[in-house]
């Protein structure tokens, strides 16, 4: 399952760069024969698709390797260092963008061979809805971040490209000649909203942000199946890259031997695994009506309880 997860994760890098690199050379033979401020736009947020791919490629194949010495929690993070990195480029872009589009505000002009560059946006649809939905099946496979962040930019490719062909024929055949920077600062706008977008996951990775509610939920739910456990507390969880990692504390009676309550977690283990493949799990086994931490909401609360309410 794991090489099957690597594999196809580069192959979606992969796709990426190869589709960066073809749309790049038609969007930049499309700009010499328009002029168009929202062409060069589209053409800079391609290059910077090129860059973000590479770095994708880059974090998928670090993300893959193993767990060693001085990474024991395995390299997942990778991925949401890449993501970061492709949001910072982003933003770079979309800030040249819209400055380049206030000054064609400012000194006016006009675009050419408006047919040429439509034709060149429409293939660049085409071929991106053809990787959109490689990516989709490759994240529905491996939930990988770098790739989703991947599948952000070449989403909003989508309305770039249709962005385009509206300025050039607002430009060309109406004679709104402000139409072409005007969409220019759209596509900056678009790109920014993008970006923080995409910026939010990531940061959750890399700031170790608890699991949604509902999935914690489902945990404990789980968890709730062995009746043998008592007052799950102290529960703590976390996603890197692709992989799930969750702790918690639970009650067991104090004279239980400790095979005993080792054959209980082995349960509770497999049973928690199997409905969380992949995930890191670590128990820890309290007697009965120990504290932890006097006080300290979040060490002591009982999950168990939140399963009863309302």
């Amino acid at each position: 399952m794991t090489a099957d997860r690597h594999a196809l994760t580069r192959s979606a890098a992969f796709a990426s760069i190869a589709m960066a690199l073809f749309l790049g050379l038609l969007k930049g033979w499309a700009v010499w024969r328009t002029g168009s401020t929202a062409m060069l736009g589209s053409l800079a947020d391609t290059a910077l698709d090129l860059v973000a791919s590479l770095a994708t490629l880059a974090g998928v194949w670090v993300a893959a390797q193993p767990a060693d010495e001085s990474h024991r929690f395995g390299h997942g993070k990778a991925e949401a260092l890449s993501a970061m990195f492709q949001v910072i480029l982003i933003v770079l872009s979309a800030t040249a963008i819209g400055f380049r589009a206030v000054l064609r505000l400012v000194e006016g002009g006009q675009t050419e061979a408006a047919g040429d560059g439509i034709v060149v946006s429409a293939i660049a649809i085409l071929a991106t809805f053809a990787l959109l939905a490689w990516q989709r099946h490759v994240i529905r496979r491996t939930g990988s971040l770098a790739i989703r962040t991947d599948n952000v930019h070449y989403k909003s490719d989508l309305m770039l490209n249709l962005a385009v062909i509206a300025a050039l024929a607002i430009d060309q055949y109406l004679g709104f000649h402000r139409a072409d920077p005007l969409f220019g600062l759209a596509i900056a706008g678009w790109l920014l909203w993008g970006a923080w977008n995409a910026s939010r996951e990531a940061v959750d990775n890399l700031m170790d942000r608890e699991w949604p509610e509902e999935k914690r939920l489902r945990f404990v739910e789980v968890a709730a199946r062995h009746p043998e456990l008592n007052r799950l507390h102290d529960l703590r969880t976390r996603t890197s890259g692709h992989r799930d990692f969750a702790q918690f504390h639970v009650d067991l009676p104090e004279r239980m031997t400790v095979g005993e309550a080792h054959a209980i977690l082995d349960r509770v283990e497999a049973d928690l695994c199997s409905e969380f493949p992949g995930m890191d799990l670590v128990i820890h086994v309290d007697p009965e009506g120990h504290i932890d931490e006097p006080g300290n909401r979040l060490v002591e609360a009982d999950q168990f309880k939140k399963l009863q309410e309302p």
